[in-house]
């Protein structure tokens, strides 16, 4: 089929792992290497001098005032510079791990509309070069680069994703708040968890993965027992559970339109299409959704652009669902009508606890597979990206084979009203008395469990958050059995709510 002009297509991908650090190697010089390795992939000159546009994900650190400033202000327009690219604009993200498709389908309707003619969209981290300068002490200045104005920021919802309830409470660390949506799934599932094995399908990708930072595929049992080199993080969840955030890792596509693609010489069997892709937020804030293990919004996103590729969940080859945590491949899986032990696997990478999760960018690396995969085998892919607590959503169809129809960008505010129509739970304030427990975790640190995170419900229907302190012992009943569906009390302190058994 002769696909419609205005087509988004990806023309050139390019991944890389570095496995030993550098403090010398610096993330713009990772971002150098990957661009430019991208535009190897192509017919270098006419693609290079078509690239008016550079959007990179923004780096994890950067999000650290403290370390803000160690990173480069401005990614994009030094590497257009070092690439001698002709004045390309710069942009970068906001915050999440959805940002990398997001990039993808806003750059999709806009090279779709002809206001750009390629895109080159890269992103990095090198966080265990960070980690590894800081123990030996090493210089790592020269990570700064170039003083100059600073890109255009884009990136969807960049608003702060909890309320100071929340925060008092803890829920700011994802290692926190995902396994809180384990303990519901779990308990709305009768107790039965796929968890382990779904972590031993992932590794095993990851063992076949040149780019995954981890391969040895552990078995099940091993992922799932705690152990000196596999202690638990969030209870229930091991080590091996978690995403790998220290890692070097960099990745890069080409973005342009299938008219500007033949224009450019590039092969037909090089161009993989984006066929349907959107953006949505589930409802914002963790303790208003009514059902924690629960994400609606992913699946009226999937069922989106799958209508707008026009194909059916059944006609997907690959899938890459978001790992960053057990819970969310599940959870996402129950939204889309997914088995998560389907045969044909969840992820092509080999999921973010296995291949790594490198900060705001894991999804780059998971469409730059993609896309080889389905160069090598044909067919169709799906690739889902979260952001932040299961609250924002990126979904890209992707396709070896050219659509039907020019490409329209889907409305999605009429599916993100539906989200926001749904009712909401009401934060209690100041709890004191009884409480029914919806969900439990315990964190963990080297020495064993410090802390209890309870989510209940008051007998007024209200959500309540509270601790439970590390010499209680409510911790020990915790890791005893679920408590899910039991009652206790809560009590309000100047340090927060505090529940006991």
């Amino acid at each position: 089929m002769q696909p419609a002009p205005n087509a988004p297509v990806i023309v050139a991908t390019a991944q890389h792992t570095w496995r030993n650090p550098d403090p010398g190697r610096t993330p713009l010089d990772a971002l150098e290497a990957i661009s430019r390795e991208a535009l190897n992939n192509t017919h270098y000159d006419q693609v290079a001098a078509n690239i008016d546009a550079i959007a990179t994900v923004r780096f994890i650190m950067d999000t650290d005032p403290n370390l803000a400033p160690l990173l480069p202000r401005n990614p994009g327009k030094v590497i257009a510079e070092r690439l001698g690219l002709d004045n390309p604009q710069c942009f970068q993200t906001g915050i999440g791990g959805n940002t990398p498709q997001f990039l993808v389908n806003h750059f999709a309707d806009r090279v779709a509309s002809g206001e750009f003619k390629a895109v080159l969209i890269n992103g990095a981290e090198f966080i265990n070069n960070f980690f590894s300068a800081m123990r030996s002490g090493a210089d790592i200045s020269g990570w700064i680069g170039e003083p100059c104005d600073a890109p255009t920021m884009i990136g969807g919802e960049d608003k702060d994703g909890l309320n100071d309830v929340e925060k008092a409470h803890g829920l700011y660390e994802p290692i926190n708040t995902y396994p809180l949506f384990e303990s519901s799934l779990r308990h709305s599932n009768a107790g039965n968890s796929v968890s382990a094995e779904l972590c031993a399908k992932m590794a095993a990708v990851a063992a076949a993965n040149q780019y995954a930072w981890r391969q040895d595929a552990p078995e099940a049992e091993d992922i799932s027992a705690p152990s000196a080199q596999n202690r638990y993080i969030g209870y229930p969840y091991t080590k091996a559970m978690n995403a790998l955030l220290s890692v070097d890792m960099a990745a890069a596509v080409i973005l342009t339109s299938a008219g500007h693609a033949a224009a450019m010489g590039i092969p037909a069997e090089q161009i993989i299409y984006l066929r349907g892709g959107t953006d949505l937020n589930e409802v914002w804030h963790v303790s208003e959704r009514p059902e924690l293990q629960r994400a609606p919004a992913i699946g009226k996103a999937v069922a989106a652009s799958l209508n707008q590729a026009n194909l059916a969940l059944e006609d997907v080859n690959h899938f890459d669902i978001y790992s960053c945590f057990p819970c969310a491949v599940e959870i996402a899986c129950n939204e889309i009508g997914l088995d998560p032990l389907d045969p044909r696997g969840v992820t092509v990478t080999g999921g973010l606890p296995f291949f790594g999760g490198p900060g705001n960018n894991y999804s780059l690396h998971a469409i730059a597979e993609m896309v080889e995969r389905l160069r090598h085998d044909g067919g169709h892919g799906l690739v889902t990206a979260n952001g932040l607590y299961l609250t924002k959503h990126s979904i890209g169809v992707y396709s070896a084979e050219a659509p039907a129809q020019p490409w329209a960008s889907i409305d999605a505010s009429a599916l993100q009203a539906e989200v926001d129509a749904t009712p909401r739970c009401q934060l209690a304030q100041n709890p004191e008395g009884q409480v029914t427990v919806e969900a439990f975790t315990v964190a963990y640190d080297k020495s064993g469990p410090k802390r209890g995170y309870i989510v209940a419900r008051n007998d007024n229907n209200q959500r309540v958050l509270a601790n439970v302190e590390a010499d209680s012992d409510t911790l020990g009943r915790m890791l005893e059995a679920d408590i899910v569906g039991q009652r206790g009390m809560v009590s309000a302190t100047e340090a927060g709510n505090i529940f006991t058994l």
